[in-house]
């Protein structure tokens, strides 16, 4: 079973290589490789659409910014954090932006796997973990 999950991991890595165009993940090319995978059946086929599945979302998760604050936030800050963010990352980000009071005052950005955080609530976390 080891075997088929490695060639399905790779398949997987193949297909999401020709999703890309100009290294952005294009809807065009991810619907050729679903009918493709409709179409020829590779092995494992559910294994393979899986592992696709995780690195299509983990490209598109790489290029948004998601920015939780508590309080309101300006236009002006935002585009600011993501015009510092693409130069940063070196590609275009998407920005949303998503109240969240539990932070009590500050910012939390998140940008695929990475987060940033500058809040009192992160704040005050380190210091009780820090006791």
């Amino acid at each position: 079973m080891a075997g088929h999950a490695k060639q399905a991991q790779q398949l997987a890595r193949q297909l999401f290589k020709l999703s890309l165009v100009d290294g952005v993940v294009s809807a065009e090319n991810v619907g050729g490789i679903l009918a493709w995978v409709e179409k020829h059946r590779p092995a494992n086929p559910l294994m393979v659409l899986k592992a696709y599945q995780r690195l299509v979302a983990l490209e598109l998760a790489r290029g948004q910014v998601r920015v939780e604050h508590a309080g309101a936030i300006s236009d002006h800050v935002l585009q600011s954090i993501s015009a510092a963010l693409a130069k940063k990352y070196g590609r275009p980000l998407a920005i949303a932006a998503q109240p969240n009071p539990a932070l009590l005052a500050g910012l939390r950005v998140r940008v695929g796997d990475d987060i940033y955080e500058s809040s009192a609530a992160g704040q005050l976390a380190a210091l009780a973990a820090a006791l």
